[in-house]
């Protein structure tokens, strides 16, 4: 009875780590209050729009780890829906170097969907990368994916992730 136990404890304990999956590069400690900038995510996702929808979760994540990115600004002859994502990340970059960032974050969604199925649990997959603006050198990176429960948001999912990405970011 005890061996029963024991082994549903740590298949459980398996099933709930196996929800989530982070991988991570370090590098040395980055300053917060220097200048940051926010470059587009790619969204390599089905969802239209997610890499924006990431952008704005990440933002307010950002903040409470008290660093506050400029924003690439979007052209009003710019077509969001059309663009394309890393042609619009390619021109943040030079905009970066233009405004003398020292850093840049910037990243890909690689899924954001409610899974089929009864529950309809939401996905979330996310990479993000620290980029010198000046040299192109990425000089931190990380990707997580997380599985929510059947009640759970999208954006909550992505947030989750997004903390537990920006928490490896080393700042001093």
């Amino acid at each position: 009875m005890q061996t029963i136990r024991c082994l549903t404890l740590a298949v459980a304990a398996l099933l709930v780590a196996g929800c989530s999956s982070f991988t991570s590069e370090s590098g040395s400690a980055l300053p917060r209050d220097a200048a940051w900038g926010l470059a587009p995510l790619v969204n390599y996702s089905q969802a239209p729009q997610a890499g924006e929808r990431a952008e704005r979760i990440l933002l307010s994540v950002l903040a409470e780890e008290g660093v506050r990115p400029r924003l690439y600004p979007v052209s009003a002859q710019q077509d969001q829906l059309l663009a394309d994502d890393r042609e619009r990340q390619t021109q943040a970059l030079a905009w970066a170097r233009q405004q003398k960032l020292a850093y840049v974050i910037t990243g890909s969604v690689e899924e954001w969907q409610y899974k089929n199925g009864l529950d309809g649990e939401p996905a979330v997959g996310i990479s993000l990368q620290v980029i010198e603006p000046d040299t192109g050198r990425v000089l931190w990176s990380t990707s997580g994916a997380r599985a929510g429960w059947s009640r759970e948001s999208l954006a909550g999912s992505a947030q989750k992730v997004l903390r537990e990405l920006v928490d490896d970011l080393d700042l001093e």
